[in-house]
């Protein structure tokens, strides 16, 4: 099946099993809830191998050497794409959750401030890297880990999202790198 194919059809089982879901965490906000994807096997598949499509060149081959899973969906996500390539997995996690010596990357929010760290070993220098997250919004996440990834050494080579919030700007932390969208919300 084609990258193309294979995004169409990972983005139509999200049409089907994710539920959106009114006020949670708190009133406003309308939660896209992907638990039923992921516990349905055919449609997990299918995302995990759209979402990997950004780590293949037109022949199917991979052409990263690593994957980075942003903290927490982004975990769920990249370690199945990470399998799916045939290569090693590397969690970015909230400040202080890493047992060793890491970098951070410290990023706005709309309401405040975070923190990102990575082991400093985790990325060996001129290593190829997808990033893996489950919503592009404001694009601080991705800014954050793309700073890691060089700080380690590493080339970022493409961002693959399962969701990407089209009112807000998170497109422009993504910059030059290839993007992979399956669903615009």
């Amino acid at each position: 099946m084609s990258a193309d194919a294979t995004v169409a059809a990972a983005a139509e089982a999200m049409g089907r099993l994710v539920i959106d879901v009114p006020d949670f965490p708190e009133p406003g906000i309308l939660f896209k809830d992907i638990s039923p994807v992921l516990a349905d096997h055919d449609a997990f598949t299918a995302i995990v191998e759209a979402l990997a499509s950004a780590g293949r060149d037109d022949s199917g081959a991979t052409v990263v050497d690593k994957v980075v899973g942003m903290e927490s969906r982004g975990f769920i996500l990249g370690a199945p794409v990470a399998l799916a390539l045939g290569v090693g997995f590397v969690p970015v996690r909230k400040e202080g959750k890493l047992p060793r010596e890491t970098y951070a990357v410290s990023y706005d929010l709309e309401y405040g401030q975070a923190t990102l760290e990575i082991h400093t070993d985790a990325i060996e220098a001129g290593e190829r890297v997808l990033l893996v997250d489950d919503v592009l919004a404001t694009g601080g996440t991705v800014a954050a880990t793309r700073r890691l990834v060089e700080r380690c050494g590493g080339v970022n080579h493409a961002v693959s999202v399962l969701m990407e919030l089209g009112a807000l700007p998170g497109r422009d932390a993504v910059g030059e790198l290839p993007l992979t969208v399956l669903a615009t919300v």
